[in-house]
């Protein structure tokens, strides 16, 4: 893990860029706001702008890597990244006062290696459409899925934290960051079957679909003990499914374990069946799962305003999203008062041939004006973002119409 005296040169002025900015008075003062809206005190709407595609926004190459270790230029790229965000588009992100640093950790996986076919238009992007061959055919198939073994390299991780020791020192502190548990078990799933090849089986064979979320649920069980064990869990990046989570209640010395922490479960595929299928063939395996986190977000693309009686009992779940195929009034009507309503609002807005600000303002108002009538705690969440039609400003200008619209 050598690093070149350019590239140390090159991360330690990232970092000093970082710190200035992580080190302004309104860093508090933003933290704080998010504290009070997420314990539901009585707050604007938040905005927060992630999953980008960043091919398009390094029009400048500003954002071009110069660090060719691979661990380092993950850090660099995380450092340009924020920088570029609170930049152009902060909205109401928070920098938090020191560099986060991805610990060490192998997992095996699952046993079975998805076989994809991508599609690319954009050779650029990471965007792509995507085939995937059928693995699971026979109940026999599930032999082949295994719990997962999680690893902590300890040796690479006194190494990073000796490096980070000379980086850092004198600049800004550094801290290590661990696991925010992916529970989206049929995102798994899909990779392994293809969408359509889930669908068909949910209908001719469930029996086969239910074992093979009992096997899931049980690896799932399995990390998290492992995790807990390691102490492995994330309480320090404050943020999860493009979330800030920041809360004054939560443990202020965390100990990595998933008692303390936040995890994100979904069923993206969900949205084209039925709500019963929802909750037969998901919520009564999270339900077994999600008791074992302090918090949850649950959703992303899928639909949830036909089924939110069902998701908004799942265990521990303090935020729900509102994906643009849900309706968002019986969203909003639906959701209990406890739970915040995360809104997406529609990434395609930013795709059009000519940026249409009055569309923007209208489909925020039409979320804001919602939550409102409702009473609910509300968050604008841009994401899921494929192209801004190589228009970044198309992004920047977006965060200032939606803290507008917001209030503030």
């Amino acid at each position: 893990m050598m690093l070149t005296q350019e590239e140390k040169t090159r991360l330690r002025t990232l970092a000093q860029r970082y710190a200035a900015a992580a080190a302004l008075p309104e860093q508090d003062a933003r933290r704080a706001g998010w504290e009070r809206f997420n314990t539901l005190e009585p707050e604007r709407p938040r905005v927060l702008i992630d999953q980008m595609p960043w091919n398009e926004l390094n029009v400048d190459g500003c954002l071009n890597n110069r660090v060719d270790e691979p661990y380092w230029r993950r850090v660099e790229t995380w450092m340009l990244r924020e920088l570029y965000k609170w930049d152009h588009m902060r909205a109401d992100m928070v920098l938090d006062p020191y560099i986060k640093l991805e610990r060490p950790i192998h997992n095996s996986g699952w046993g079975l290696d998805a076989k994809v076919t991508r599609l690319l238009t954009d050779q650029t992007s990471d965007v792509a459409s995507q085939s995937m061959e059928c693995l699971i055919n026979e109940p026999e198939d599930l032999e082949k899925i295994h719990t997962p073994t999680l690893t902590l390299d300890e040796a690479r991780q006194a190494e990073i934290a000796e490096a980070a020791e000379e980086l850092f020192d004198g600049v800004i502190g550094w801290r290590f960051t661990g696991i925010v548990l992916h529970l989206g078990a049929w995102d798994t799933i899909a990779y392994w079957m293809g969408v359509e090849n889930c669908y068909i089986e949910l209908m001719d064979r469930p029996e086969m679909m239910h074992a093979l979320m009992e096997k899931m649920t049980k690896g799932y069980l399995g990390m998290i003990e492992q995790a807990n064990r390691m102490r492995l869990f994330d309480t320090q990046t404050h943020y999860c499914h493009c979330s800030h989570t920041y809360r004054p209640d939560d443990p202020a010395s965390p100990d990595g374990v998933s008692g303390d922490a936040w995890a994100f479960g979904l069923a993206q595929l969900f949205t084209a069946v039925s709500p019963q299928i929802t909750a037969d063939f998901e919520c009564a395996y999270m339900k077994r799962i999600f008791p074992h986190f302090r918090h949850i977000y649950y959703g992303c693309c899928d639909r949830l305003d036909d089924r939110m009686e069902i998701v908004s009992q799942l265990p521990n779940v303090r935020k729900i999203s509102c994906s643009p195929w849900s309706h968002r009034e019986a969203f909003a009507e639906k959701l209990p008062r406890h739970i915040i309503m995360s809104n997406k609002p529609s990434p395609a807005l930013l795709a059009t041939d000519s940026f249409d600000e009055d569309a923007v303002r209208a489909d925020l108002r039409r979320t804001i004006d919602a939550a409102k009538k409702n009473g609910v705690q509300l968050e604008m969440i841009l994401k899921d973002i494929s192209t801004v039609r190589y228009d970044p400003r198309r992004l920047w200008r977006f965060s200032e119409i939606a803290l507008e619209e917001c209030g503030r």
